[in-house]
């Protein structure tokens, strides 16, 4: 069912739940009134009629006829009985003749008992009155048809049936129409976002600046557009040089064996050309094993093995691990102010991609170095990690900066040095995997501090 059709049920239901209440509470306490209203009539007219038959002496029983005559145009229908004290009916009066009332003893009890009785009689209202002087005990039974009441009350409840359906019907034509409207501007995001492929990811929906909620979902939208640019921009760019970087060793295997068949040659020459290409294989399984590293954390953090991770003893491996790559590497420690509780410095990782995204830049730090020294510092503030590692090299220009994290990029002046420009993009992305950020200031002819920021196991 169409979200519009459903909006404009819902809506309808909900008008027709208030106009139930509305109108039922209406009807309710305009019956409640009538029927109240009436039977006070009642009672005041039971009232006179005992007050006259007390006063037999003045008023006989005749001239009473004649004063219930009179008021027939008050009630309709009117009947009018009297009892004694022992039950007797000793007065009726009826406007039509032969009309009375079937009065049960129960009734003529509970009105000696309460004075007030009220109940219903051959489709009329009926009110009993127990009148008591000194000389007298009489309970009057009056019944009459609130004919006005009841033709006011039908009226009533034709306007209510009137204004309930009516209302019902606006709010079905009126809910359509405003959920028409309202749901516009989401069938035009989906047209314009219809429009949108591989082909097209520049193209944007267009705002209307209305501050709403629909506004909300178009920048929402645009901004995954801009996301979804951005990794084809970035896969479209991975793709490009891994190809690039797989293709070169491939190309100069090829080139050598292809060159080394061609004639007959000694072995020493045969020699030379085993070990070239014993190079260049192994320049391409460094290289594949690299893109297989940088893919494992490409990944989410679901499908890695998590553990708590002791960031200090991380840091006190990098020393030997320099050295055993270059013995003029030298990595300087400096744990300054480190908290006393050991769960500080702990973290929800894996032990493995965390030593792999540290080691690149301290590596970095120790190549680019003119002294080869790559300092670390380890602080704790609050709930964060801190890591910075120092360098007294040559440094990054500003608007190389922006692009260092990015796969096989390398900068101007490093491109001679050996490797695939594949490490700050994979520390990158397992600082990332581990909900933190890296964070760079370079000086040229200065050095290079990078600032790693991990959250402390169990915090948010």
């Amino acid at each position: 069912m169409p979200v519009r059709i459903k909006i404009t049920l819902f809506f309808t239901l909900i008008v027709f739940v208030i106009l139930s209440l509305l109108c039922s509470a209406v009807y309710y306490f305009s019956y409640i009134n009538r029927q109240k209203n009436f039977n006070n009539r009642l009672t005041n007219r039971a009232v006179t009629t005992a007050r006259l038959l007390a006063q037999s002496e003045t008023f006989n029983q005749e001239l009473i006829h004649k004063i219930d005559a009179s008021t027939a145009l008050a009630m309709t229908n009117k009947t009018v009985q009297a009892y004694d004290f022992y039950d007797k009916r000793i007065y009726a009066y009826a406007d039509k003749p032969g009309d009375t009332i079937s009065v049960d003893k129960k009734i003529l009890e509970e009105a000696k008992q309460n004075q007030y009785v009220y109940f219903t009689a051959n489709n009329k209202d009926a009110a009993g009155y127990h009148f008591t002087d000194k000389n007298n005990h009489v309970i009057i039974i009056i019944a009459a048809y609130d004919a006005e009441g009841k033709k006011n009350l039908q009226q009533l409840q034709y306007i209510l049936w009137s204004c309930f359906v009516g209302g019902i019907l606006i709010a079905l034509a009126g809910g359509y129409f405003f959920t028409s409207g309202l749901l516009r501007p989401v069938r035009k995001i989906a047209d314009e976002l219809n429009d949108i492929s591989a082909q097209n990811l520049t193209r944007r929906i267009v705002s209307r600046n209305s501050k709403d909620e629909w506004d909300y979902l178009t920048n929402t939208l645009n901004e995954l557009l801009d996301r979804l640019e951005e990794s084809f921009d970035t896969q479209r760019r991975f793709i490009a040089n891994a190809s690039h970087e797989l293709s070169t060793p491939l190309t100069s295997v090829s080139s050598q064996l292809e060159v080394s068949l061609q004639k007959e040659r000694n072995a020493n020459d045969y020699k030379t050309v085993m070990h070239s290409v014993l190079q260049d294989v192994r320049h391409l399984n460094k290289l594949t094993q690299a893109l297989l590293q940088f893919a494992k954390a490409s990944g989410t953090s679901s499908g890695l093995e998590i553990d708590l991770v002791r960031i200090d003893e991380i840091l006190l491996r990098m020393p030997r691990d320099m050295i055993k790559l270059n013995n003029e590497y030298i990595v300087k420690l400096s744990f300054n102010d480190l908290p006393e509780e050991e769960e500080k410095l702990l973290i929800f990782g894996n032990e493995d991609l965390l030593f792999s995204a540290i080691k690149n830049i301290v590596l970095n730090a120790c190549k680019y170095s003119s002294n080869h020294t790559a300092n670390i510092n380890l602080s704790v503030k609050q709930y964060e990690i801190i890591i910075e590692v120092i360098d007294e090299g040559r440094g990054i220009a500003k608007d190389e900066l922006q692009n260092i994290f990015q796969p096989f990029f390398r900068a101007g002046d490093h491109k001679t040095e050996t490797g695939f420009g594949l490490g700050l993009s994979l520390t990158s992305r397992i600082i990332k995997l581990h909900r933190g950020h890296i964070k760079v200031d370079s000086v040229i002819n200065t050095g290079t501090t990078f600032t790693i920021y991990l959250p402390v196991a169990g915090t948010k």
